[in-house]
């Protein structure tokens, strides 16, 4: 590896989540000798958090070091820190404290997702490239991911498992976020943009891309899709291919109908021959309710 200089900063403390341990220095690395991540899954947006960080990082520099690895070109690519480093330029900083660290893909990939995983306000997207990153980087370490599981737990179940750990969420929530890579790039927008259900998006993943985009053009139509409606498309694709046509008359066929609202009024001259006077409308109602409930009782046992 080619000498690369850099002023050595020794920080008192260091980001947990980077993973640092006590004997690493940052160094100042120039920012355009430091690429991103390739295929980096978390959206790096010019909003009112980003604009905070700026001004932050005007008034007291970058306060926590990124992580970046060596690549092969005597430059390095950038493992957690994408946000700051965004804000460093636009703050017209030219270097940025960094931990540098050799790392083989794989740990790269880990590092980047566990470093970012934890942070608010993920878009499902984001969420579900990070984890299939973490699951394949994991099976290509071909780790043992739970030691507590037996033999016959398939392989899958074990790595998300481990991905799940510290997450908050169970290995089939991480399976079911993985499930949503299988979505065409339109459907995976709606979801991000929260007009299109988690749990039919998930249902959506496992039915054909051709088909996905017919879905994905109903839905700019109508605006909505039910999840008896994607029931319904699976059950006929189970038994063969679908064309348009077909897949909007499955579709139009399966919307849920609201059963029609019953009103039922009783005036007041109709109550007061069978309740005295001196009884307040919340007597009434009891009463009422009353007799509903014992009517409902005995419609049962008939």
């Amino acid at each position: 590896m080619k000498n690369r200089s850099g002023e050595k900063i020794k920080l008192t403390s260091i980001d947990e989540l980077l993973g640092v341990v006590n004997e690493e220095s940052a160094m100042e690395i120039e920012i355009d000798k430091i690429k991103s991540f390739a295929g980096h899954p978390f959206k790096v947006i010019d909003d009112e958090k980003m604009q905070n960080l700026i001004e932050s990082i005007s008034e007291s520099g970058v306060l926590t070091p990124v992580l970046i690895r060596p690549d092969q070109n005597d430059g390095y690519e950038m493992i957690s820190g994408h946000r700051r480093m965004h804000a460093a330029q636009k703050a017209g900083l030219i270097t940025i404290p960094a931990i540098v660290r050799e790392m083989t893909d794989d740990e790269a990939v880990i590092a980047m997702v566990d470093a970012n995983i934890q942070r608010e306000e993920l878009l499902p997207s984001e969420k579900a490239f990070a984890y299939k990153m973490k699951m394949e980087a994991m099976r290509h370490q071909g780790e043992r991911t739970d030691l507590t599981l037996g033999q016959n737990v398939p392989k899958f179940k074990r790595t998300t498992e481990a991905i799940a750990q510290g997450t908050g969420e169970s290995y089939k929530q991480v399976q079911r976020y993985i499930r949503l890579t299988e979505l065409i790039p339109d459907l995976l927008e709606l979801v991000d943009k929260k007009r299109l259900n988690f749990t039919i998006a998930v249902d959506i993943s496992y039915i054909p891309p051709d088909v996905q985009k017919w879905i994905y053009e109903y839905i700019c139509d109508n605006g909505f899709i039910k999840p008896n409606q994607i029931a319904a498309l699976r059950n006929y694709l189970g038994q063969g291919p679908v064309t348009q046509s077909l897949m909007i008359s499955i579709l139009n066929s399966h919307i849920p109908v609201k059963a029609p609202a019953r009103k039922v009024t009783l005036n007041e001259k109709k109550l007061t021959k069978y309740f005295p006077k001196n009884y307040t409308s919340e007597d009434v109602e009891k009463v009422i309710e009353s007799l509903l409930e014992k009517w409902k009782q005995e419609q049962e046992v008939m």
